[in-house]
């Protein structure tokens, strides 16, 4: 019986892994380097084990062609190993039932229509990180998935964002999850709206003008759900078996399941998912979750821990990502502040487009959270705005919210400073959009955390919804974020200079909590902008700015307006002339500024 059913069913010819549906039926392929025998079941045999009976290929492949599966089927793979018949998901799964459940034989056909949706540049990118299952909760008691985020695309359209970051949406344990425990790396959450629902959100996403990054992660896998732990019955110590180290090198903070980087398929397999997301989902960027502890054991710099097949991995990965899909953007989540990850491989290094920026994030939620003005260091500020990697202003992502900074601990902004249940205060919403004005004004690619502009509030959880009531509470703070956002982005054509390399210090006065710096691109009309920023309750008038050029400077933005709130202070603040001074020839202007206020000038 077994003879007449391999003589049935040959060995794929069809290149790639997992389920793929072809004109003759569906090619299976899987890595079972352990496995004494491979069967596939599922609809297509009625579950029957041990009827449809895989190739074994070289290397611990195993292939078949099976002309009665066809797409939508589930499956599931049968292996005979020392270990006895394990009951395994497919690796390279795109779709399943849910985590513990089965495989679907996934057709991957989509109507994409005229998609030549072009990335934005690094220097005009505004970044939107966002939580599927919490961002727009429909239906009590089930979490958001991707036609809610479709139904608020006109409001990132209005705000001005033209970048929206998903945590990972990976197939991960149940219905609730941050994303960061991805049991089936290869299959899109089914409680999500699986892999159709993800790809309407991003030709959705593209017909507005909208990039979708999407976090993936490649640290560690799991832990739980996870059919590739001991995946063919072999393991050494009982750890993970042939997809993860089994020694020492093993051990995360999330558990014992870091990949084997030195392994040439686990490479190939983490490689494919890079680069599928890109391909099959038109993705437009990666954020790759932990990098520390992809090329160090305990990311802690020690040269004894590193993890060189790690560093070269993600070298191969990058490398992989420009060569087929040039203008994609890659970021890393490495607060080490290294120039390596950002330089390209050819000088030694990772060759991310980009890198979250600890030295912008820690050092601003301080200043802004800070209760006392004497204890804001303003030299600490100036550092932050002026950091940079190689050179290059863009190669560095900045914030002051994200998943990680306002959870485990942390709260949000507003709630930092607020210290208390209710967040409308003048300090909180002062000081909170004074750290949103510095980012939006600094030189670097600026992120915003879901719910940032309507005040959200506490700290991030995957079981509490955004309240979009609070859009109507707090629009004038909305509007104050668009303001920002369209100046970022120059869309008045009078501030180009804040998308431009070039920033220079002009001001830092720790005693009157004062700085003021200058931002240009080429420089010239409607280039040259300067920022000045009061970091104290007190307001300041008739203070003595060098300016960079001569002339009437307008101001083109004031957070202290009543429009934005009506408890800001409507401090008035003027246009004012650049004129030299008699003694050193500066050319300095007067201005006066609200507490806790930011003014943004340009020339016309």
């Amino acid at each position: 019986m077994e003879i007449a059913t391999e003589a049935r069913y040959p060995k794929s010819e069809m290149v790639g892994m997992g389920a793929i549906v072809v004109e003759e039926g569906v090619s299976f392929r899987v890595w079972a380097p352990n496995a004494k025998k491979v069967f596939v079941m599922g609809d297509f045999n009625e579950w029957k084990k041990n009827t449809v009976p895989l190739v074994r290929e070289d290397n611990g492949y195993w292939s078949v062609e099976v002309p009665e599966a066809k797409a939508g089927q589930q499956y599931k793979y049968v292996l005979k190993t020392k270990a006895g018949e394990l009951i395994r998901n497919d690796p390279y799964a795109r779709e399943l039932t849910n985590s513990v459940g089965n495989s679907i034989i996934h057709d991957p056909t989509f109507e994409w229509g005229e998609d030549h949706f072009q990335c934005p540049h690094r220097n005009e990118m505004v970044i939107y990180e966002l939580h599927v299952g919490t961002f727009n909760v429909k239906e009590e008691g089930k979490p958001g998935d991707f036609y809610s985020v479709i139904e608020r695309l006109n409001y990132f359209k209005s705000l001005g964002i033209n970048a929206i970051e998903l945590m990972p949406v990976a197939e991960f344990p149940g219905g609730y999850s941050w994303g960061y425990n991805p049991a089936h790396p290869f299959a899109v959450e089914s409680e999500y709206g699986g892999p159709r629902g993800l790809k309407e959100l991003v030709k959705a996403a593209h017909a507005k003008g909208i990039a979708v990054i999407l976090d993936v992660v490649y640290n560690h896998f799991g832990p739980t759900d996870m059919d590739l732990w001991q995946f063919d019955g072999w393991q050494e110590n009982g750890l993970g078996g042939v997809y993860f180290y089994n020694d020492w090198r093993a051990k995360t903070p999330w558990g014992d399941t870091r990949p084997d980087y030195g392994r040439p398929e686990v490479r190939q397999y983490i490689r494919d998912n890079a680069l599928m997301w890109l391909d099959e989902y038109h993705i437009d960027g990666l954020r790759m979750d932990m990098v520390p502890y992809i090329r160090n054991v305990n990311a802690d710099g020690n040269p004894a821990n590193d993890l060189k097949e790690g560093y070269s991995l993600i070298q191969w990965i990058n490398s992989e990502i420009q060569a087929h899909f040039p203008g994609r953007f890659t970021v890393a989540e490495d607060l080490h502040s290294l120039d390596c990850i950002t330089a390209p491989v050819e000088h030694g290094g990772l060759a991310y487009s980009s890198q979250w920026d600890g030295e912008f994030v820690h050092p601003i939620r301080e200043a802004i959270i800070t209760a006392h003005d004497e204890d804001r260091d303003i030299n600490k500020v100036a550092k932050s705005i002026m950091h940079r990697y190689n050179h290059d202003a863009f190669e560095r992502v900045i914030y002051t919210e994200s998943h990680d900074e306002v959870a485990n601990g942390k709260a949000r902004v507003v709630q930092e400073i607020a210290g208390r249940e209710d967040v409308n205060t003048w300090y909180a919403k002062k000081r909170s959009t004074l750290g949103v004005a510095l980012m939006m004004t600094s030189p670097g690619i600026p992120m915003l955390f879901q719910g940032q502009a309507i005040l959200e509030d506490k700290w991030f959880e995957d079981t509490d919804p955004i309240d979009w009531s609070r859009f109507s509470e707090f629009k004038g703070i909305v509007k104050l974020y668009r303001d920002l956002i369209h100046l970022r982005l120059n869309k008045q054509g009078v501030t180009r200079g804040l998308t431009g390399q070039h920033a220079a210090m002009l001001v830092i006065d720790n005693d009157r909590k004062l700085i003021a710096f200058h931002r240009w691109k080429d420089g010239g009309a409607g280039d040259n902008t300067v920022v000045v920023m009061n970091f104290s309750h007190q307001a300041i008038e008739d203070y003595a700015v060098p300016f960079p050029e001569e002339g009437l400077w307008k101001i083109r933005f004031n957070s202290d307006w009543e429009g934005y709130d009506s408890d800001f202070d409507n401090y008035f603040s003027h246009d004012t002339q650049a004129t030299g001074h008699r003694e050193n020839e500066a050319l300095i202007a007067r201005v006066a500024i609200g507490p806790y206020s930011t003014i943004v000038y340009s020339k016309e």
